[in-house]
């Protein structure tokens, strides 16, 4: 097996513990292991936004794996800030947690946790009800916050129909709200 085929198998299966540790841990279960990687970026920016009294909530792939309970591949963590926040503010109290900033963008600000995760801060006024309306959970210890399914739904919809969204993420939307509706694999369907 060549080394890329490796290297992709030994991420697939890292992404799939991490996303069965989210969905137990949004469920009331614990994790028997250590958070991954992306998992300690998550828990740390939720920390750093909830000392700031920042209403926030967990959307994109990692949601989707949460809410689904099957792996959904994603290498960075998204996470709704509500729109009235203050950016700078926002950005200063990251820095300070040893994040860096990579990108500030319309809508957006783009980080970098300490161990090299990207995590990504969406400002977006139509993301404020389901970040108000989110659930929480505990992981490894910390407080998250997610936004319900139904509300993690409804972003998706609107993502997959902005007609200047690129195709694949379009499509990967659409194939996300399918999944979060149910329509998951059976074990013995084959392939």
């Amino acid at each position: 097996m060549s080394r890329s085929a490796a290297d992709l198998i030994r991420l697939v299966s890292l992404l799939t513990a991490r996303d069965i540790r989210l969905a137990s841990a949004m469920h009331g279960g614990s994790a028997v292991s250590e958070p991954s990687a992306l998992e300690r970026a998550l828990v740390e920016a939720s920390e750093v936004l909830h000392r700031m009294q920042a209403p926030h909530a967990l959307i994109g792939g990692l949601a989707v794996a949460v809410h689904s309970g099957l792996p959904r591949a994603t290498l960075d963590v998204d996470l709704a800030v509500r729109s009235d926040i203050d950016r700078e503010r926002v950005i200063e109290a990251f820095v300070q947690a040893g994040f860096t900033l990579r990108g500030r963008f319309a809508h957006s600000i783009n980080l970098v946790h300490a161990g090299g995760e990207p995590v990504q801060l969406a400002f977006d006024a139509g993301f404020d009800v389901a970040v108000d309306r989110a659930q929480r959970f505990e992981l490894a210890g910390a407080d998250v916050c997610i936004v319900r399914r139904e509300d993690l739904i409804a972003l998706k919809e609107r993502a997959a129909a902005d007609p200047a969204r690129r195709r694949s993420k379009a499509l990967r939307d659409r194939a996300d709200i399918e999944l979060l509706r149910g329509d998951v694999p059976d074990q013995d369907e084959g392939w």
